[in-house]
């Protein structure tokens, strides 16, 4: 199992642990563009054509709330 198969796992089973860049390459590779904060902001809007945006505060520890977010987002890409 490769190291991205193995972060698309930690994904699926919503592992407290992930950073903010982790998540940001998962999104990437299905397809999202990050879109970085103006005005101080440390929010990131993902967003691809078709799909709701995800935003994620860059901080650490991710909160389980963004990683189901983006498990939700990639588990509709594998399905489609």
């Amino acid at each position: 199992m490769s190291k991205f198969d193995k972060l698309i796992q930690r994904i699926k089973n919503l592992d407290k642990g992930l950073r903010f860049d982790e998540l940001k390459k998962v999104l990437e590779a299905h397809g999202y563009t990050a879109h970085s904060p103006r005005g101080g902001s440390s929010h990131y809007t993902f967003r691809k054509a078709g799909h709701i945006p995800i935003t994620i505060p860059k901080h650490e520890p991710i909160k389980t709330i963004y990683v189901l977010m983006v498990k939700e987002a990639i588990e509709g890409d594998d399905a489609e």
